[in-house]
């Protein structure tokens, strides 16, 4: 089995065909796919603009970052296969 990424998951859009990205009201879908863009061409650390990006989008959306992290284990765990 090839490891997965964060790289490819964001290149190949895997997120979106996801039950987890499926499950999502639209605005979080709008949400995530804008934490997504904004770190997809990122040199920087990227657990640090990983974060800067949930915390900004979390602002702007008006939703709490405990369920972005909830859903992004859930994602993780989706493409895994665990």
């Amino acid at each position: 089995m090839s490891k997965l990424k964060l790289s490819n998951i964001v290149e190949r859009d895997l997120y979106i065909d996801s039950d987890s990205f499926k499950s999502l009201s639209p605005k979080m879908k709008d949400a995530v796919k804008e934490i997504f863009e904004s770190i997809k061409d990122s040199t920087d650390d990227i657990i640090n603009t990983f974060e800067g990006a949930v915390d900004k989008v979390a602002e702007k959306y008006n939703i709490n970052t405990k369920f972005f992290n909830d859903y992004f284990d859930n994602e993780i765990e989706e493409q895994l296969g665990e």
